[in-house]
């Protein structure tokens, strides 16, 4: 745990940076956080409503699906393994489709190689914990801007 210079503690697991203007402010957002640990959602989930992001959290595969089909997601972030699968099983091979989110996922190894497994499998990004709150920001911003690209395209067609 870190104190903070009011006497707060906040844990060590996400180092916030200080509010500002966030482009993500400006468009309604809603994330999904899928973590078999309770704490590791807490921060993911506090990083990005830090961020005006609507945030959904479960701790199994199967939970995520069950929200997945029943709401619209834009990003997910969801840890390399969960007590029933992977990320890789949240991970739809049409990434044009509007209605599949980007798949961000949420490492703490930091190894170059899971990267680019990841990568290879179809995950948008990989973020490593702890996480930088400016990290995750961009990889959404990230993934809001190749959405809003994937829609030009579709509509241009």
């Amino acid at each position: 745990m870190n104190s903070l210079d009011n006497g707060q503690v906040r844990p060590t697991a996400a180092l916030i940076n200080p509010p500002h203007d966030s482009p993500t402010s400006q468009r309604h957002i809603r994330a999904l956080v899928v973590s078999p640990q309770l704490e590791v959602r807490k921060v993911l989930v506090r990083v990005l409503e830090a961020l005006s992001t609507d945030v959904i959290s479960c701790s199994t595969q199967l939970q995520a699906e069950e929200v997945l089909s029943l709401q619209s997601v834009e990003v997910v972030f969801c840890d390399e393994n969960l007590p029933d699968g992977s990320y890789a099983d949240l991970i739809h091979p049409n990434h044009w489709d509007h209605k599949i989110p980007r798949v961000i996922v949420a490492t703490r190894t930091g190894e170059w190689e899971f990267y680019f497994e990841a990568l290879r499998k179809g995950a948008f990004d990989v973020v490593r914990c702890p996480w930088y709150a400016t990290d995750v920001e961009m990889s959404v911003i990230r993934a809001l801007r190749e959405e809003d690209q994937a829609a030009s395209f579709r509509a241009a067609v």
